[in-house]
């Protein structure tokens, strides 16, 4: 038990709660976790840099105190490196960074008393300086502050019952230095009690007469730049990572990681930076839109120093000094955020919504699939979906949507970062050809030009997996694109060959496997991407079927409330709003429409059965009937009993009339230039081709979309194209 030395109360050490903010403080530890917060230190001025002055306050900790802290402008204080100042220590972070407030008090004898701090607790400066001389502590009482009496000055008498009187103990400039109390130069001070002679010594590890070294008061042991005056300083600040900084608002950080964006706005200049953790603005300002820093691009490695703001609701960091990172410290940075990327992107073990065996068959493929547009996420790389204009094509590009948004909005701070960082784009039909590769390229490197954007990961759902996509496939990847295929339906091989990832279970020989939608597969692809949204997708399998959808996914259905007829509601209503806008994705309408609270599901439907049932009524009495081979085949002229730019397109309308006529195996649609064939059984698009293509070699056919595709040829030969193929469908079905 002792006495404060300013009142005399008795407290555990040297000076009460009231009168600590009174008492400068020398340090003599060696961490910044032994410093005492809201606590006076006596420190010495280690350098500048734009955002603050580094301050040393023992022999290796130093403290930043930021230019917000000042009462002032930086650049009117007269501090010079190794000038001592006292600083207030306001905050000492987990990763070692100290911050420190302005002192009013700069000159010793405005504290009302002194003290030293020890790793072992604070002590009196009389006993620090004996202990460091060899000789015994004085034990007269006082409070450590206290000069030898000089010649003429009189003791005074102390009372033994009563404390110190309330005067300011003061310590003179030339009995402190930056490190410990001088014992050469002795003054004199009248106190209230016997005067004691002191013997101060600085402590060992550093001359009483040189400021701490750079290298010893830097935890982070990092250089920054030339300050002003010449003086070049070491930063204290440590790295901290993107996903900390929203506990960091209003504090100075560092952070390293690639450039994946720049935006030049009106007032500063965006670098969006990403480190292993996430990604976040940096906002760096030379003039009103003017761009800061312009020789830093996308893909550049950096490390900015700055202060972290709250930026309408995100976080931003204020950009102070922004450094490009080459050499070895550039492969460092680009070797730890591969690693920790490639962890981060790996999705546990898939879970399937449903047993299905056709779907665990391509289990390794969901996976790798799912790995990369997770990972495509959390570089800041876009996600361009490609999907089929159908049904099936939106349910399933739709759930991948859902999974992805989620996961963008949590890993960029800016608010319109699902519009820029995801992209849905409807194809009307299954074939990714030349000239959907060519708009995809110019948008991509129009964006890299304009935006500095990263070349995106392209997933192709229910399309780009026949061998008509190839040269599509081909030109993307010229451009150093990514491309995952996911199709339910029947592939080539050719354009397995031209994508990285490839999804389907015909190619793994999967039991049942045409059973399987893509929607089915999308599905589950979705809740691997993003396993919170699960819930959200397991009504989907069911509504991509048309008829009869396989009982595991009516039960999964069930489950989430939606019945077998509101799913096939839900499947009609998704069908027409797939056939307008054919290349627009219809975001908001799409999302509302499947995973709303509203009733949009039944009125879209009435309007999809209404259209239907006229289009039927018109297209039934003109439906032809053929007999080949034992095969019963209707066969319409689309062209003259259609509407080609109204609802229903031909294939819907097909199968709603073999819908009405349960003896038809088989049903197909003659266009001016183009068949579609529709069949209770598996036709082989390709095989009806060749045939035709034997029996009308003038005809040029051709097949769209693969061995579930259509059949183009020229206008002239449309009967003999037409006579073939009836007999093609008839030998297989």
């Amino acid at each position: 038990m002792g006495t404060c030395v300013i009142c005399g109360t008795d407290v555990d050490g040297h000076v009460c709660a009231s009168h600590e903010e009174d008492i400068a403080f020398q340090f003599t530890g060696t961490r910044p976790d032994q410093l005492g917060v809201n606590r006076f230190y006596e420190g010495s001025v280690d350098g500048y840099a734009d955002f603050g002055v580094f301050v040393d306050i023992g022999p290796r900790v130093t403290g930043l105190l930021h230019r917000s802290e000042l009462p002032r402008r930086l650049e009117s204080l007269d501090w010079e490196p190794g000038d001592r100042v006292y600083v207030q220590v306001t905050n000492i972070r987990d990763n070692g960074n100290v911050d420190l407030g302005w002192s009013i008090r700069q000159a010793p004898d405005e504290f009302r008393g002194h003290l030293v701090q020890t790793p072992e607790g604070d002590e009196l400066p009389t006993a620090v300086a004996a202990e460091a001389s060899g000789a015994e502590p004085s034990t007269g009482g006082g409070s450590g502050n206290e000069r030898p009496a000089g010649e003429g000055d009189e003791p005074a008498e102390a009372e033994a019952d009563e404390g110190p009187t309330d005067v300011e103990d003061v310590t003179p400039d030339d009995s402190v230095d930056t490190e410990a109390m001088s014992a050469e130069a002795p003054t004199e001070v009248e106190t209230d009690e016997p005067a004691t002679e002191t013997a101060a010594e600085p402590p060992a590890e550093q001359p009483a007469d040189a400021a701490p070294s750079p290298t010893e008061s830097s935890p982070a042991g990092e250089r920054q730049p030339e300050p002003a005056g010449g003086a070049v300083m070491e930063s204290p600040l440590a790295r901290s990572e993107v996903a900390d900084l929203e506990d960091e608002s209003g504090s100075p950080v560092r952070v390293e990681g690639e450039v994946v964006d720049v935006r030049q706005t009106g007032g500063p200049t965006i670098f969006e930076l990403r480190d292993e953790t996430g990604a976040v603005d940096c906002a760096a300002f030379e003039a009103a839109g003017v761009r800061a820093y312009p020789d830093v691009d996308a893909g550049d490695v950096v490390r900015i120093d700055g202060v972290v703001e709250d930026h309408r609701g995100a976080v931003q960091v204020e950009t102070e000094v922004l450094t490009v990172l080459d050499g070895d410290e550039r492969d460092a940075v680009l070797e730890r955020l591969d690693r920790v990327l490639a962890e981060r992107a790996r999705p546990p073990e898939v879970s399937l919504l449903a047993d299905d065996p056709a779907v665990a068959a391509v289990h390794d493929g969901l996976r790798e699939a799912a790995t990369a547009v997770r990972r495509a996420v959390f570089e800041a790389r876009p996600v361009v979906i490609r999907h089929r204009n159908s049904a099936d094509g939106y349910l399933a590009a739709a759930a991948l949507e859902r999974a992805v948004l989620p996961l963008v909005r949590a890993e960029h701070g800016e608010r319109d970062a699902e519009y820029h960082y995801v992209d849905r784009r409807p194809l009307d039909g299954r074939t990714y050809g030349l000239s959907d590769a060519m708009r995809d390229v110019t948008r991509l490197l129009d964006a890299a030009e304009r935006h500095d954007e990263r070349v995106p990961l392209f997933v192709f759902v229910g399309t780009g997996s026949t061998a008509e996509s190839v040269d599509g496939l081909d030109l993307l990847g010229v451009y150093g694109t990514e491309r995952v295929v996911v199709d339910g339906g029947h592939p080539d091989e050719a354009a397995a060959a031209a994508a990285e990832t490839f999804v389907s279970p015909h190619l793994a020989a999967a039991t049942d496997a045409d059973g399987v939608s893509t929607t089915v597969l999308g599905a589950n692809l979705a809740a691997t991407v993003n396993d919170a949204v699960r819930d959200d997708l397991r009504h989907l399998p069911a509504a991509s079927y048309w008829h009869e959808p396989p009982a595991a996914y009516v039960e999964l259905a069930a489950e989430s409330g939606v019945t077998a007829d509101e799913a096939r509601a839900l499947h009609e209503a998704v069908a027409l709003e797939a056939f307008y806008q054919v290349y627009e994705d219809k975001r908001e309408l799409v999302s509302d429409l499947l995973f709303g609270e509203g009733s949009l599901a039944g009125p879209a439907s009435d309007q999809f059965q209404r259209r239907l049932d006229a289009a039927v009524r018109t297209a039934e009495p003109h439906l032809e009937d053929w007999s080949v081979a034992g095969a019963h085949l209707g066969v319409l002229d689309v062209a003259a009993f259609t509407h080609r730019y109204d609802f229903p397109p031909a294939d819907v309308l097909l199968a709603a009339l073999a819908d009405r006529a349960d003896d038809l195996d088989a049903v197909v649609g003659a266009a001016v230039d183009e068949l579609t064939i529709w069949s209770r059984g598996t036709v082989d698009r390709r095989a009806v081709a060749e045939a035709v293509a034997e029996a009308a070699p003038a005809a040029g056919v051709e097949v769209s979309g693969g061995r579930d595709g259509s059949l183009i040829f020229l206008s002239g030969e449309r009967d003999a194209v037409l006579e073939a193929a009836i007999g093609a469908v008839a030998e297989q079905v």
